[in-house]
């Protein structure tokens, strides 16, 4: 953990030094318009941060931050890699937090401005979540609505692969009443999400000449029964949550055509719908033994459904199949998930979602403080 300094953070965003006086306590007056969210949502969308880059994105919104006369902390995730912590004056223990990630899925595709259309990479998952939650702090910080302890605001790296950001955020020794953290959401409260696991299945077989298949044996050969046998198996589900799913999202086997495969793997995500991760390990397991192959099955943690609080007037509500950074932080709070845009979009070459949608975040955020505040 570090306190970074305001003056190499200016020097670092090419910012003028006048833009802060030394010592001052009280924040700038941020611009509530329309011009100043999209600016900040384009910048963060301008700096690639592809899971494992976020460190030129970070920097620059550290140095953001500091400008808007927060104080600010990095904790180093790994080389190159930190988490951001930024609050209000000099205590960093505060009743609530506002979070979401700063790394995005590859591959990087840039900013484009399509009439009142925003594209490019994490314009949705998740700068558009980002941008709009520290708008809204800042208005609410200029309003006087809050101060001092209130909240602060925790941008993680990693969520993208695995959540390791979020996992040593746990180590920042603090704890907070209520969480908002931020994903696409279509302006809803979600009210749960699926859990999830990956499972990794491997075979071993013996190289040798095509043309004498009997002299080898073909890890692909062996890896595809298993495969169809997943794909048969009856996965636990709930009213709730529906499914659970499992995606074959990764084949790799073989180095040429006329080879006999000597090792073939298979990556899987399931999307728990209902029970543990477990449950599906032991099914997964059983299907496979019973195809008599010898193949190695590697099973990752993971977690259940996760349920979410959704007790704030005025919010449509909607249940997400996403994996969200929530399971990954520890503690005793309330959390609520929220934000712009759309998931399916998300992930894809055609990411964008609206100015309004941005606006309309904003205004979001700011109930779900003050609600949290009261």
């Amino acid at each position: 953990m570090k306190l970074l300094t305001l003056s190499s953070l200016l020097v670092l965003a090419n910012w003028p030094s006048t833009v802060l006086s030394a010592g001052a306590q009280h924040p700038l007056a941020p611009s509530t318009s329309t011009e100043s969210l999209v600016s900040l949502h384009k910048s963060l969308i301008e700096h690639e941060s592809i899971t494992g880059n976020e460190g030129n994105v970070g920097q620059w919104l550290v140095a953001y931050l500091k400008a808007q006369n927060f104080t600010v902390e990095t904790q180093e995730v790994s080389e190159g890699r930190e988490n951001i912590l930024a609050y209000i004056g000099q205590q960093r223990k505060t009743r609530i937090a506002v979070s979401s990630h700063i790394d995005t899925v590859p591959p990087f595709w840039p900013y484009e401005r399509r009439g009142d259309e925003i594209w490019g990479r994490g314009s949705v998952d998740a700068k558009g979540s980002v941008a709009t939650q520290i708008k809204a702090v800042e208005e609410l910080r200029a309003k006087g609505t809050i101060a001092e302890g209130d909240i602060s605001l925790l941008y993680v790296v990693g969520e993208e692969t695995g959540g390791d950001g979020m996992r040593k955020a746990n180590d920042l020794g603090l704890s907070w009443e209520t969480i908002i953290f931020g994903e696409p959401t279509e302006l809803k409260l979600a009210s749960g999400h699926k859990g999830n696991t990956a499972i990794t299945i491997r075979a071993k077989g013996k190289a040798g000449h095509s043309g004498y298949p009997e002299l080898g044996r073909n890890a692909n050969s062996m890896l595809i029964p298993a495969l169809y046998a997943l794909g048969k198996l009856e996965l636990p589900w709930s009213e709730k949550y529906g499914n659970t799913t499992m995606n074959i999202g990764r084949i790799e086997g073989g180095v040429a055509a006329n080879v006999i495969a000597e090792d073939a793997m298979a990556s899987i995500a399931v999307r728990l719908a209902a029970g543990t991760p477990d449950v599906v390990h032991k099914l997964v397991r059983e299907a496979v033994e019973k195809t008599g192959e010898n193949l190695e099955v590697e099973c990752s943690p993971g977690y259940g459904p996760v349920p979410i609080d959704t007790d704030v007037p005025g919010f449509d509500t909607i249940i997400v199949n996403y994996g969200t950074d929530i399971p990954n932080l520890k503690g005793d709070h309330k959390r609520y998930l929220y934000g712009p845009g759309d998931i399916l979009v998300a992930h894809s070459d055609h990411e964008h979602l609206s100015i309004s949608d941005l606006e309309t975040a904003v205004k979001g955020y700011k109930t779900l403080i003050t609600h949290a505040l009261k």
